[in-house]
């Protein structure tokens, strides 16, 4: 059974820093994307950050430059390092991973349950 499992939210003061971690665990076949998204209150989820396998990035403009996302694909882990946090990056963050089933060529998406960063201005 394929599991992402976030950690590493919490409360922090404007201009602080959190580091966001994902583990993606089970029977996952070939690991592509491993993205971090957000929502917040009465907003639609949005990417903030994701990285495909052979290593490539992208952000949204609003982090870029305070956020940083990296990946172990040994460990099927993906990071997330938020500095200089703003009261606007308040959301459930929720990590992405995406498999591929070379055999049925199928890609399939699986989301963690999200965790809380809230940052107090």
């Amino acid at each position: 059974q394929a599991q992402v499992v976030e950690s590493g939210g919490g409360l922090v003061q404007a201009g602080g820093s959190l580091r966001l971690s994902c583990a993606a665990s089970g029977s996952f076949l070939s690991i592509n994307a491993m993205d971090w998204y957000r929502q917040a209150p009465g907003k639609q989820r949005e990417l903030v950050a994701g990285t495909t396998d052979e290593g490539r990035t992208n952000y949204d403009p609003s982090v870029k430059g305070r956020f940083t996302i990296s990946r172990d694909n040994a460990k099927n882990t993906v990071h997330l390092q938020m500095n200089s946090l703003k009261p606007e990056d308040t959301a459930v963050y929720y990590c992405r991973v995406t498999d591929y089933d070379y055999a049925r060529k199928n890609e399939y998406e699986y989301w963690g349950q999200g965790t809380q960063v809230t940052v107090s201005s």
